[in-house]
């Protein structure tokens, strides 16, 4: 990047170059380019301020554009390194790396770099991958949940809910059916312990992470054994896994059953919605009379329009009707929801939305909850590889034990762990003991999950985390010594460029190389510069 600042500046392009243009070129170059080892001396001070041999290599050696060997050409760049330098102190002299603007530009491209650095991309994308094409399948399933008691719950405790999920599956499996019995016992129960649900689509992300896994690997027809989360114990029948039908785009109006504060009975609805259905059927315009008569506040102004929609997304009687329509411009007969009653025209029907799209919403989403586990697991592995980490279950099983007793984030298990010492595991050989894990889970709010195992996983994996995470970084400057130089370059860009827009871009062009010619002269006369030609040639050796 800086070369081909130094480069603009010999041939005096007379275009304006774009600010980010100027600073972002050639980035990927620098992502994937290495220091040389050479000793740290300096190449020259100008101004009074060293500047190391190693980032003038950097910078030249990095896009192949300066030749060591070639005499000329390593002199025009100690020349044109020298200008550049001389342009970025003078920067400095006008306060111009202490702006707000400078900091924040500085700060956030840091935050873009180490972003390069701390995290696995094509892992990460190939995570996002998974979890979108689940999504070619929606899942219609019906499911009886057996909580667990309310609050913290210990291992002990999980025990009743799971003998009552096993006789539930048992019933099940001899022939009886769910939907009937999940409707039955939770109408006896009043949903205080059993909840059953006839869910018609299920998108990806919307279930707990270990229920939608097993929901994703239950081939339809088939009855899962009961699936723990930390609310309680699942047991599903999956009714059928149908490709994905794409999206609707459609206008609607909503004769509802409640007007702000009044509400109406059914025939009064039923009344006005059928006068403005034969409305329709005379072919008077559908997107004013949804104006005039609809109560749907977040269309009606837009003539009834809606955004398009999938199947789960909508209440189930309005999304049947709306996918029922097939001929752009069909309208439905009265659609009743709990809503009250709606009339839909279809505008037309659309593809799935590519991966593409739908991409940093899905990554988003995931690196919000639970799932962020497995957006970050390749990076994840990457650092338990590099740092040697060896896990060592014994030690494990005995804090596991301990959950029958005593809730992991309780006092009382870290005063009852904190003389265990055995190690969870190691990294680079350094052992980390039961007792500093149950340290780090007496933190607050180290894990949202409710049951005790579920709790020490949680916790366990972020412990892990975060120990490779402090590895890596007291190894990170000895690994990649060039993030130091990227950062100075950034830094300098910025400033060669808010200083040279100040002193010649904004100028007439046909000034701008005249005063760019005089500008350096001047700058050479006010700041000394000392170059360090002995280092400068050894480098053409």
């Amino acid at each position: 990047m800086v070369y081909y600042f130094l480069s603009m500046f010999a041939v005096m392009k007379r275009e304006m170059l774009s600010k980010k243009t100027v600073l972002l070129f050639g980035m990927l170059a620098c992502l994937s380019g290495k220091a040389q080892n050479l000793p740290d001396s300096v190449v020259m001070t100008v101004g009074g301020k060293a500047v190391p041999l190693s980032e003038f290599t950097f910078i030249a050696q990095k896009n192949g554009e300066a030749d060591f060997s070639n005499s000329k050409t390593l002199n025009e760049y100690v020349e044109l390194f020298k200008n550049f330098k001389l342009k970025v102190v003078e920067a400095e002299a006008q306060g111009m790396d202490t702006t707000e603007a400078f900091t924040q530009e500085l700060e956030g491209y840091e935050a873009q770099l180490k972003s390069s650095y701390w995290s696995d991309k094509t892992g990460e994308e190939e995570a996002v991958k998974a979890v979108y094409d689940r999504g070619n399948e929606l899942l219609e399933f019906s499911y009886i949940l057996i909580r667990m008691p309310r609050g913290n719950v210990l291992a002990k405790d999980s025990l009743p809910a799971y003998q009552e999920a096993m006789d539930v599956y048992e019933r099940l499996q001899k022939g009886e059916d769910i939907d009937a019995l999940g409707k039955a016992w939770y109408e006896e129960d009043k949903g205080l312990r059993i909840v059953y649900e006839h869910v018609p689509t299920l998108p990806p992300l919307r279930a707990p992470k270990v229920l939608e896994r097993a929901l994703y690997e239950l081939p339809a027809g088939q009855l899962s054994l009961p699936v723990r989360t930390s609310v309680g114990y699942y047991i599903v029948k999956m009714h059928s896994r149908k490709a994905h039908p794409g999206l609707v785009r459609a206008s609607h109006i909503l004769i509802s059953f409640k007007v702000d504060s009044v509400t109406r009975s059914k025939e009064e609805a039923l009344a006005i919605a059928e006068e403005v259905l034969q409305k329709i059927q005379a072919e008077e315009d559908f997107a004013e009379l949804a104006k005039t008569y609809s109560n749907d506040p977040g269309s009606a102004a837009n003539g009834g329009t809606l955004r398009a929609f999938g199947l789960g997304e909508m209440v189930q009687p309005f999304e049947q009707a709306a996918f029922a329509l097939n001929t752009p411009g069909e309208v439905s007969g009265l659609v009743e929801s709990r809503f009250g009653y709606h009339i839909i025209k279809l505008i037309e029907k659309l593809p799935r939305p590519s991966f593409d799209t739908e991409k940093n919403s899905l990554q988003s989403a995931m690196a919000k909850n639970e799932h962020n586990f497995e957006l970050y697991k390749a990076f994840d592995d990457r650092m338990k590889k590099e740092h040697d980490y060896v896990f060592y279950p014994d030690a494990y099983t005995e804090l596991a034990e301990l959950c029958n007793e005593l809730f992991p984030s309780d006092s009382v298990f870290y005063e009852t762990a904190k003389d265990m010492n055995k190690p969870l595991f190691s990294l680079q050989d350094q052992g980390f003991p039961q007792s500093e894990f149950a340290r780090f889970m007496s933190a607050p709010q180290i894990s949202t999950k409710t049951f005790a195992l579920d709790f020490l996983q949680e916790a366990y994996d972020l412990f892990v985390r975060a120990a490779s995470t402090a590895a890596e970084q007291s190894v990170f400057n000895e690994k990649h010594p060039e993030y130091a130089y990227l950062m100075q370059e950034y830094r300098d860009g910025i400033l060669l460029f808010e200083i040279s827009n100040r002193e010649v871009w904004t100028k007439p062009v046909k000034k701008q190389a005249s005063l760019e010619k005089k500008w350096i002269k001047a700058l050479n006369k006010k700041y000394p510069v000392v170059i360090n030609w002995e280092a400068i040639t050894k480098l053409r050796k």
